[in-house]
């Protein structure tokens, strides 16, 4: 007998499904520690009304809440670079911006232990902010978890491929208990070299002896722990873990299944914070995303801006650079002292870490450049289930202005917002995406398919 479905969802339909006029607004990292909104700023609190105009506010929370003075935790001797740790006023102040839906999973989401990611857990769900990404276990922190609105229930899945490795959750297995911490994307890094540079890398290697076996054939050569292949240019390469892309593309699904529309959203710094492109294993990743469900992929995590793709009627943002760099952070912890050579007898909080943003990292630079203080609020509005309009609202974070006063953001002036957004055409061209400047404002607009 042949079942007849008569438009019956036998399968769990992946199909968008929210009301006309959906909006949702995303921004980048939030790297926040104190609350702003009491603050009377005019320009700030234009910048606000775009958030709580929308259905959905999104952000990258990259730091952690709680009261030092009642805190059981201490900051773990790996981190993301920094200790970020933000007051308790700030969950409630996000919740007044308009932020309702935050991403969790990041290389900061440990800097203070499981203590520090549950203290932040509980401020988030006390000012009533959804956040997906950190968990008791891999299942938790890797799950969807849900807004409601109006015109639909939303998913969110989060994932990091930047994070600290002790920072990484796991499932329990067997009698051994799962792991706390954030929903991880592993990547395996490999160096592309021009063929005359390989063979040199091969004749040192040779030379050490001692990793001669590794060498596997023409086009690889393993030295020191580091792959090189030959290419076309010198570039980083990757390659996905693929039990990890698995398990996202299966949350991002059962997201899609239990909502009416899904954000997948990754915390990743490659190739590196000084690239404007994305890494090589991103744009056929993000179309995965796309293909099992996901109404836009949001990435975050190398500090400036990089280009948008629209996938199938869907918007991909390859990186939405910072959104809030308000980096009074204290206290920051010893180890940060010692990285930059500081006394904590002498020295204070913030002369370490105005060393750490104009200096940088073993890994990375700093955040001195004026790049990393301009962006944009991106506004996608959706008809008929598809994009049908996005827009583009360039900010600047104040880098020119004292370490207290930095970091908060407004619209951008008219020769600043040009530059961003001519930036972002040229970024976003080799995606196929053209944008219209209008009014200072970058404007998309997209017919149903």
């Amino acid at each position: 007998m042949t079942r007849k479905s008569d438009g019956y969802d036998m399968v769990g339909s992946i199909a968008t499904n929210v009301a006309d006029n959906f909006s949702v607004v995303a921004v980048g990292d939030l790297i926040i520690t104190r609350p702003l909104t009491k603050y009377q700023d005019a320009s700030f609190g234009a910048v606000v009304e775009s958030l709580r105009e929308a259905d959905v506010a999104f952000g990258n929370m990259e730091t952690n809440i709680f009261d030092i003075r009642s805190f059981t935790g201490s900051p773990q001797a790996e981190y993301g670079g920094a200790y970020h740790v933000s007051l308790p006023e700030v969950g409630p102040d996000l919740k007044a911006m308009g932020f309702n839906l935050l991403s969790r999973a990041n290389n900061h989401s440990l800097d203070w232990g499981v203590e520090g990611m549950r203290e932040t857990s509980r401020a988030l769900d006390l000012s009533g902010i959804v956040h997906a990404g950190a968990g008791e276990n891999l299942a938790q922190a890797a799950a969807a978890r849900f807004l409601e609105t109006p015109r639909g229930r939303v998913a969110l899945v989060s994932f990091a491929s930047s994070f600290t490795p002790l920072s990484r959750a796991a499932d329990p297995a067997g009698e051994a208990p799962g792991r706390p911490g954030v929903n991880s994307l592993r990547l395996t890094r490999s160096v592309v070299v021009l063929p005359d540079m390989l063979e040199n890398l091969r004749r040192v290697r040779n030379a050490l002896r001692s990793d001669s076996h590794l060498d596997d054939g023409q086009n690889r050569v393993v030295l020191a722990d580091v792959t090189f292949k030959s290419g076309d240019r010198v570039r980083y390469s990757y390659e996905a873990e693929p039990r990890d892309v698995a398990a996202i593309i299966r949350n991002v699904r059962q997201g899609k299944q239990l909502a009416d529309f899904c954000i997948a959203t990754n915390h990743g710094h490659q190739p590196g914070t000084l690239s404007q492109e994305p890494a090589d294993y991103e744009r056929s990743f993000a179309h995965l995303l796309i293909d099992a469900g996901a109404d836009a992929y949001v990435v975050h995590g190398p500090h400036q801006l990089r280009g948008i793709e629209i996938y199938k009627g869907r918007p991909i943002f390859y990186s939405l650079g910072n959104f809030i760099m308000d980096d009074l952070r204290t206290p920051v912890g010893a180890d940060m002292f010692d990285a930059y050579n500081k006394d904590p007898r002498v020295d204070t909080d913030p002369e370490v870490t105005a060393d750490e943003m104009a200096t940088g990292y073993e890994d990375g630079p700093g955040f001195s450049d004026p790049i990393f203080y301009e962006s944009i609020v991106t506004v996608s509005r959706f008809e008929q289930n598809q994009l049908a309009e996005l827009r583009l609202l360039p900010i600047e974070l104040g880098h020119s202005k004292r370490l207290a006063n930095r970091g908060i953001p407004r619209f951008a002036p008219r020769r600043k917002a040009i530059a961003i957004l001519e930036r972002l055409q040229r970024l976003s061209k080799p995606f196929g995406t053209q944008i219209a400047i209008e009014n200072e404002i970058g404007v998309m607009r997209l017919q149903p398919t």
